[in-house]
């Protein structure tokens, strides 16, 4: 039995609906809008973090002076903008033009380069005061056309994962590699605040979007710390395994995985007496290398299914239940232009012939869930119960059913879920996310092809849509059937 209480447990704002989307340049193109457009229609995402590419918009004039073209990012912002996202920028990447090596160039991709054929310049700026000149110049560009009041609603960030080599000083050789990446970077990020605090202090700033080195944060906290540098924001990622890992077994798929990133990443925050500022944890995922699939790691096929929807839920509940203030969760969708197949284990939320996965559906859940958090009482080993409800009295109860590393073998029970407060005769609605329900990889599974046909493509397609399995006049209780790693939401309301 799972009894709501209607006693609130605490207030919370959403900060699980929110997504980096790579390739940023697929904006421009129709599949990256379809899906864009698709997620503001389902109000899957709140907040799109992703790169303002300046290596589209700087270049070097006749006299070498710094020149810029704007159309590109124009037109990417414009339509975020369009579709009502809030925003996140990674100020980058540097420009081959203002560069220190503008050959120390890296692919960070599964294919020999990025998408469009492009490559992400590692080094430093050859003068950090091109750096700022150009942070100054993109900010003023995006007040003039969008307006301050906008823009300050948006976050600003220097760079992405400048800790390792794969972003920042590809082939670095020394004996501490993250120190020395962390005060070539700090240079950078001084520049990138001057350039902004030029055009406003309204503006949020942060930083540095941390891959994975303590060590790093630590040196650059100190220095920001020692003088007084602004960062509005902490940012840094918290990927719960890793390919290599998932294949030797030292690791295996788990919300703790995630979680353990965060506190050790949070040591050096709070040593560094930056306990109070904002955390984003700006790309998290299961796993991390979301451009590997099932040929680098055959475990990331859990991205395709009911697995992953049932880690997403049990992840906000840890987070919910927690002392952890998280300002935003963004989960990573990668590999999304890799695609040959439409089941091969990619971190993104559409297959190759836009089929929704299990992952997408459930940040469709999540984002149907109301900012009072209910207590609940159950004595249900391995169920995970998140009751909410708003001022209109209307009640959002998300559940995953799941062990920890998400093996099948949990026994499956009916359970009987029932409110405090007297709802009958409201309008009662229930979504199902597991293995048979709203599922088309499994679905695809039971074909016994290699390929769909197109006929099973439209079955797929419609398995893939979240339609409520459940609809009616609440009468007092509600039965559900638990199987392993199932995902439910239940509304009532008028």
């Amino acid at each position: 039995m799972i009894r709501i209480s209607d006693k609130v447990y605490k207030r919370q704002k959403n900060f699980w609906n929110n997504c980096l989307f790579h390739p940023t340049d697929a904006i421009e193109d129709p599949w990256g809008k379809r899906i864009l457009d698709q997620m503001a229609k389902d109000k899957a995402i709140q907040t799109v973090r992703i790169y303002t590419m300046f290596e589209d918009i700087v270049y070097l004039g006749e006299n070498g002076e710094l020149q810029y073209d704007f159309r590109l990012s124009d037109l990417r912002l414009d339509y975020l903008i369009e579709k009502g996202y809030d925003l996140l920028l990674a100020y980058g990447g540097m420009p081959d033009c203002i560069s220190s090596n503008e050959y120390q160039n890296n692919n960070v991709s599964k294919n020999k380069t990025r998408y469009k054929g492009k490559m992400w310049n590692t080094s430093p700026p050859k003068d950090v005061k091109f750096w700022e000149e150009i942070c100054y110049e993109y900010t003023k560009h995006n007040v003039e056309r969008y307006g301050i009041e906008r823009v300050s609603k948006w976050r600003c960030q220097c760079f992405n994962e400048p800790d390792i080599s794969a972003f920042f000083m590809y082939g670095l050789a020394c004996e501490n590699p993250y120190q020395r990446r962390a005060v070539e970077y700090f240079e950078m990020y001084k520049a990138f605040v001057k350039g902004i605090r030029r055009v406003s202090d309204k503006i949020p700033v942060g930083g540095p979007a941390l891959a994975n080195h303590t060590e790093f944060l630590e040196t650059l906290l100190n220095s920001v710390k020692q003088e007084n540098i602004d960062m509005d924001f902490i940012s840094f990622h918290c990927y719960g395994a890793s390919p290599k890992s998932l294949n030797s077994g030292e690791k295996e798929i788990c919300v703790e995985n995630v979680l353990a990133q965060y506190r050790k990443k949070m040591q050096p925050v709070y040593q560094c007496g930056f306990g109070d500022t904002p955390i984003l944890i700006d790309e998290w995922g299961a796993a991390s290398h979301g451009f590997y699939n099932r040929e680098e790691c055959p475990k990331l096929m859990y991205r395709e299914t009911e697995e992953y929807s049932a880690f997403y839920t049990r992840l906000i509940y840890d987070i919910v239940h927690s002392d952890m203030k998280i300002e935003k969760l963004i989960i990573c969708l990668s590999g999304q232009h890799e695609m040959v197949e439409d089941f091969s284990g990619f971190n993104n939320f559409f297959t190759l012939n836009f089929i929704r996965k299990p992952i997408y559906n459930a940040y469709v859940l999540a984002g149907k869930l109301h900012e009072e958090i209910l207590e609940a009482e159950h004595s249900t080993k391995h169920l995970y119960v998140l009751p909410t409800k708003n001022d209109k009295g209307e009640y959002s109860v998300l559940l995953t059913y799941a062990l920890d590393n998400y093996a099948e073998d949990l026994e499956s029970i009916e359970e009987r879920i029932e409110f405090e407060k007297d709802l009958k005769g409201k309008h009662l609605t229930v979504y199902c996310i597991d293995k048979t329900t709203t599922n088309p990889y499994r679905l695809f599974q039971k074909f016994g092809v290699d390929k769909p046909s197109e006929e099973q493509i439209k079955l797929l397609k419609e398995e893939g849509k979240l339609k409520p399995v459940k609809q009616e006049e609440y009468n007092g209780a509600l039965n559900l059937q638990l199987t392993p790693n199932c995902t439910y939401l239940i509304t009532i309301g008028e």
